[in-house]
């Protein structure tokens, strides 16, 4: 039974939800970079454009976030962010409802990945390439890796020369998502190369939100909750994923998978497909490790593939679709 002062308080997160900076239900919409970087006006007077930057909508909401805790201090934000990341989940379910999830393939790899870093251009590549064919790529949404990645497909259906002008261009103004003008030159390239035929899937979240999002994802389901989020990712790509190099989050990811694929969590495996043999063999012995138990039974239904070359990935998720027919 619900006393007199727990009708307050139910009255307190009814106001909450009106005050909160960020859209709590979200009526089955996924966020986009004019949404995220809204109220941002890039400026090469860096003191304005700072000050533009920090009253965009996507900074208002971090810096929310790290005020309420990252863990929410408050009964009325953990409501609120239920909310709103349920709006989300719905929102991701509308979309692969629209966009067949069998053809999602998934690159996980380093946020720290320069863009002067010839992976960087390798994954934009791939990227670029394996959308279109007729994949639509996803990762978690932020810098690096990720953001190669939507990048190549923002630059689907354009040349490959095209695709090395814009990383040269963005090289210029901003090397790591740390310098200021990272978020801007991403802006300028979408302006000077506009993109309405393909569409790519990021999912990052708050909790690492001083590492922007990626304006290049056409599609952006930003969470609250990152262990949804991170679930999220390896989830939807059914299609498979490819690791390139990374580090510790990266290493967390091969392992989620390839539990999921272990049990056939989803009634299938899909291919785990590793960039970079040396990185993956010696560097960070992952493969040998994963392979070994695989070959004892610890490790059942995993399709591995460890290449160099792109053209060997491409060639695997297309054959892996053709079992899938």
């Amino acid at each position: 039974m619900i006393s007199n002062p727990d009708f307050k308080n139910i009255d307190g997160i009814v106001e909450w939800l009106r005050a909160v900076p960020y859209e709590v239900f979200r009526n089955g919409r996924l966020y986009n970079a004019e949404e995220l970087y809204r109220g941002y006006e890039p400026s090469r007077d860096e003191e304005k454009d700072r000050a533009s930057f920090a009253n965009c909508y996507d900074n208002r909401v971090y810096q929310h976030f790290i005020d309420q805790g990252k863990t929410a201090k408050d009964v009325k934000e953990s409501v609120a962010r239920t909310f709103h990341d349920h709006g989300i989940h719905m929102a991701l379910k509308k979309f692969l409802a629209e966009h067949d999830p069998k053809r999602c393939i998934g690159i996980m790899g380093g946020h720290a990945i320069v863009r002067t870093d010839p992976m960087f251009l390798q994954v934009a590549m791939l990227s670029k390439h394996l959308t279109e064919e007729g994949f639509f790529m996803v990762s978690g949404g932020g810098p690096g890796a990720m953001e190669a990645t939507h990048l190549g497909a923002w630059m689907a259906g354009r040349t490959d020369k095209e695709l090395q002008e814009a990383i040269n261009i963005l090289s210029a103004a901003a090397i790591s998502f740390k310098d200021r003008a990272w978020v801007s030159s991403a802006l300028e390239i979408m302006q000077r190369y506009p993109q309405t035929k393909y569409v790519s899937l990021g999912i990052p979240t708050w909790l690492y939100g001083h590492e922007p999002s990626t304006p290049f994802a056409t599609h952006i389901a930003k969470y609250f909750v990152n262990s949804v989020r991170e679930d999220t990712i390896l989830t939807v790509a059914f299609g498979g994923i490819i690791y390139t190099p990374g580090s510790a989050g990266t290493l967390q990811e091969i392992f989620q998978n390839a539990v999921q694929d272990h049990y056939l969590s989803f009634g299938f495996a899909s291919p785990m497909v590793f960039l970079g043999k040396k990185f993956w063999t010696e560097d960070v012995p992952v493969y040998p490790l994963i392979h070994h138990l695989q070959e004892k039974g610890k490790y059942q239904n995993l399709l591995l593939t460890l290449t160099d070359e792109p053209n060997e990935i491409i060639q695997v998720l297309k054959d892996f679709q053709l079992t899938r027919e």
